[in-house]
């Protein structure tokens, strides 16, 4: 074993930082996917998978709050929570009256 010293560049720490994303987003949709089969195919519960989901994302995002990061400009952040929230209200209430 050498007793040189470990040196971390830029490009190394953007090529790593982009690997952790690659494997979140891979992680993330599996789980969506994973929540998606047992739902509408086999039938079952799935809340404990969706709660990791979305503790997860919320775990970055209060990282990103706390460390004053901000991803997306807030104009863009408030349209995307309006959007997905219409949208989450648009799927339950045509899956409700395709119950029915």
């Amino acid at each position: 074993m050498t007793k040189e010293p470990f040196i971390l560049d830029e490009r190394t720490v953007v090529v790593v930082d982009k690997s952790y994303r690659f494997a979140w987003v891979a992680l993330t949709f599996g789980l969506l996917i994973d929540v998606a089969i047992r739902s509408l195919i086999l039938r079952q519960a799935s809340w404990d998978l969706l709660a990791l989901v979305v503790m997860g994302n919320l775990v970055a995002t209060v990282y990103q709050r706390v460390q004053h990061v901000q991803a997306l400009p807030q104009r863009w952040s408030l349209w995307l929570f309006l959007i997905s929230t219409a949208a989450a209200v648009a799927i339950a209430v045509t899956m409700r009256f395709l119950k029915m």
